[in-house]
């Protein structure tokens, strides 16, 4: 069905207020968003802007969104170019996709997994499909490798090693079920423990390098250590 000239005006609007939206986080941070200053840049009154968007939490969540949007979209098009059955490749584009986007965005990155914005609280229904397009993926990737380890047949759940996961009665134990069941996947419970690791272990290395965390002259080459650690985490994530 057509837009109409007023759909598209409005439509145009929101794009021109996601865009400033995205400098000032740049400028000023997410606590330092403020829609009279939108207003200003987009050229309306204040309260125009409130036309669009209601409030600055609701901006927020839009910049939220739209983050995990473009990050979503960053990861999918480069894991999609990794061949269907290369699960180690597709692992290590996905992390690279991420930090790639991460350092290109830093701003917007600081949004989506930086310090909480005091006050705000992001709305679930509207950020937790966007904000889990990544680990969607990454599922994906850690099951696809699982089953061909295992094989298709394999039983759901259980514990590989009770060395290395809790006992079955244990509440972590409960989590993975429910885990297993709402992503309906096979892995055991020590492939999502490292899988869990894996996932918190990307983010928290991209998010040392975006951040500053190692210091400016500790590795002159992280996009080499990055790598290292690539590697690394695919054979904890038993990819290798």
């Amino acid at each position: 069905m057509a837009q109409t000239p007023r759909e598209r005006a409005r439509l145009q609007t929101m794009d021109e207020i996601l865009l400033i939206g995205r400098r000032h986080l740049v400028l000023h941070g997410a606590a330092g968003l403020s829609l009279r200053a939108v207003a200003r840049d987009l050229g309306v009154v204040s309260s125009a802007v409130y036309r669009y968007v209601k409030s600055r939490d609701e901006l927020l969540t839009l910049l939220l969104v739209d983050g995990y949007n473009a990050l979503g979209d960053a990861v999918d098009l480069a894991v999609g170019r990794v061949p269907a059955d290369d699960f180690p490749g597709q692992f290590r584009a996905l992390g690279r996709a991420v930090r790639e986007w991460a350092l290109a965005e830093p701003a917007r990155y600081g949004l989506l997994f930086g310090s909480p914005v005091p006050g705000y609280d992001a709305p679930a229904e509207q950020t937790t499909g966007p904000g889990t397009r990544v680990i969607a993926r990454l599922v994906g990737i850690l099951e696809g490798a699982y089953i061909v380890r295992h094989g298709a047949g394999a039983p759901a759940g259980g514990a590989a090693d009770a060395g290395v996961v809790p006992a079955p009665g244990h509440i972590l134990a409960a989590d993975f079920r429910a885990i297993r069941a709402e992503w309906a996947i096979t892995a055991d419970d020590e492939a999502l423990a490292r899988g869990v690791l894996a996932w918190a272990a990307i983010f928290g290395a991209v998010s040392f390098e975006v951040f500053g965390q190692y210091g400016k002259a500790t590795f002159r080459d992280p996009a080499a250590l990055f790598e290292v650690q690539l590697d690394i985490l695919a054979g904890t994530a038993g990819l290798s």
